[in-house]
């Protein structure tokens, strides 16, 4: 079992495809969820790995399954990521995300566990000062949840100084689509995402979709955003892995698309992916919202070698299609019957 890995989070929407990618890889899996947010059905039924139902934060826990197990890293997903949510309570982001993660990394270290992957974001950054968004980027974040991812990176360096755990933390823009076999994709409870958002309105879930804003500087005043499709998120993990267990020392990686598709071009695309109308209705402005948020991910490409397979809007949309009409049990009739 020495190229087992531990993937933290791994039932949930970007951790479930990194340990499908992990398996195509030949790779042996274990997770580690609690399953606040994560689902069971889909472990059992599609990835089919061993599911420990936990929480990063249980020390004893830990403990045991690294002493049962000779895992060659850890894949860390476990986290909460609503941010308007981590405004309102700061201390459920704060404990979960850095004390938990904390937790995590002193139980590695005591089993002499040396390779993390880590699940950043692009919130660390704030609001950006110059687009797109390379590595170097000076660090702002405006809300809890991207202060929390910060402050593990933080850690992750003074640990890899301290204690030799190299890392590799890839920051993330927005994850989007869903496996091209339709096996696995987006179900969150509450969702919050914009693609997921208006496919549920094509489905006749919701009324409409809201627009926040009209008036921003970009092309169609509507803000513009990297959208990447989980995929390609799911194999640069892998990448990131190989290059941890062939000695590379810590590194950090923007992932993104280096495109950005504005709102009213996500709604137009995905009307034309799935032939409804999908009635969109002019909000206000959200607070801390930037007008344009598109990475450079040209640094994981030179050093990993990571070239995005899924890049363009409509097969993200398509794939991301497939799946919420798998999810939700629609039929063509009842499809028909929802847009009328």
């Amino acid at each position: 079992m020495a190229n087992s890995i531990l993937v933290t989070g791994g039932a949930g929407y970007i951790g479930s495809h990194a340990v499908l990618a992990l398996q195509n890889a030949g790779y042996e899996v274990v997770i580690l969820d609690n399953l606040v947010y994560g689902h069971r059905d889909l472990v059992e039924t599609v990835l089919k790995v061993e599911l420990v139902q936990g929480d990063t934060g249980d020390r004893a826990l830990l403990d045991q399954l690294f002493q049962s197990r000779n895992f060659a890293a850890v894949m860390h997903f476990a986290a909460y990521t609503f941010v308007g949510e981590s405004v309102t309570q700061p201390s459920k982001y704060y404990r979960n995300n850095v004390v938990g993660t904390l937790t995590l990394l002193e139980a590695m270290v005591q089993a002499g566990i040396k390779n993390f992957v880590f699940s950043s974001t692009c919130a660390i950054y704030g609001e950006p000062e110059q687009i797109p968004i390379p590595e170097d980027h000076p660090q702002n974040p405006i809300s809890p949840y991207g202060r929390s991812k910060l402050m593990v990176e933080q850690i992750l360096s003074d640990f890899d100084r301290a204690y030799g755990l190299r890392s590799v933390r890839f920051r993330y823009f927005n994850a989007a689509g869903a496996d091209p076999q339709g096996r696995l994709g987006e179900d969150h409870e509450p969702e919050t995402h914009l693609i997921p958002l208006v496919l549920m309105t094509a489905l006749g879930q919701r009324e409409s979709i809201a627009v926040f804003g009209d008036d921003y500087a970009t092309r169609d005043g509507t803000c513009v955003r990297d959208y990447i499709h989980v995929t390609d998120l799911a194999q640069a993990h892998v990448q990131g892995l190989e290059y941890l267990l062939k000695g590379g020392s810590t590194e950090v990686f923007n992932l993104g698309n280096g495109l950005g598709f504005s709102v009213q071009e996500v709604i137009a695309v995905a009307r034309a992916v799935t032939g409804a109308p999908i009635p969109a209705t002019l909000a206000e402005r959200r607070p801390g919202d930037p007008p344009m948020l598109v990475g450079s991910s040209g640094k994981a490409q030179r050093l990993l070698g990571w070239q995005p397979e899924y890049a363009d809007l409509e097969t993200i949309l398509a794939h991301a299609w497939q799946w919420h009409q798998t999810r939700h049990g629609l039929t063509k009739n009842d499809l028909t019957k929802s847009r009328h």
